[in-house]
């Protein structure tokens, strides 16, 4: 599409043309889509946050001074969304592996089941005490405090980049051991 029939369809739609506004979105829903998906990596909220930019973009159609600034304008929105979703999403926090015990559909709930979730969760935690303390507070406060790496770095007094690197060395380290600990 070039930019003058771009600019038409757009001036189009403010004038209250629906199917207007409906080839717009099939020109522009996978540019929108990648870049919503770029700042979010979930398919889902993507999909979720892509038609929210074009709702919005319904309704504020009117106030675009510049139809030929379209393009740089819808992406704006989508930069805009996508970071108020991905700021106002609630934190993911790692829990003790046995809370989720009566909550999985297709979790045996019998004794020998019970027992092997308990052990798992043990040995992790054993796994944890092995480790040495930067290492273990590490992993603490990231998957069972639920500290951002922000307030990691803040905790630690190290940026973020090398608190990241803290995590996956530790991350590693747990799964040496927890290799070290399985029965052969």
């Amino acid at each position: 599409m070039t930019d003058t029939q771009l600019t038409t369809l757009v001036r189009q739609a403010q004038a209250g043309s629906r199917s207007a506004f409906g080839k717009i979105v099939q020109t522009f829903e996978t540019i929108i889509y990648a870049v919503v998906m770029r700042r979010l990596r979930n398919d889902a909220e993507a999909q979720e946050v892509t038609q929210e930019v074009f709702l919005r973009a319904f309704r504020k159609l009117p106030q675009l001074r510049e139809p030929d600034r379209f393009a740089g304008w819808l992406k704006r929105i989508a930069i805009r969304l996508s970071i108020n979703r991905a700021v106002r999403k609630p934190r993911e926090v790692m829990q003790d592996p046995v809370s989720f015990g009566g909550v999985s559909e297709q979790s045996e709930t019998g004794p020998l089941s019970a027992s092997l979730q308990v052990e798992q969760a043990e040995q992790v935690r054993d796994g944890i005490s092995q480790l040495k303390q930067l290492d273990r507070d590490t992993l603490v406060a990231f998957y069972f405090e639920g500290q951002s790496l922000k307030e990691m770095s803040d905790r630690f007094s190290s940026p973020v980049g090398t608190i990241k690197r803290r995590l996956h060395t530790a991350r590693n380290r747990l799964k040496a051991v927890l290799g070290e600990m399985q029965p052969v």
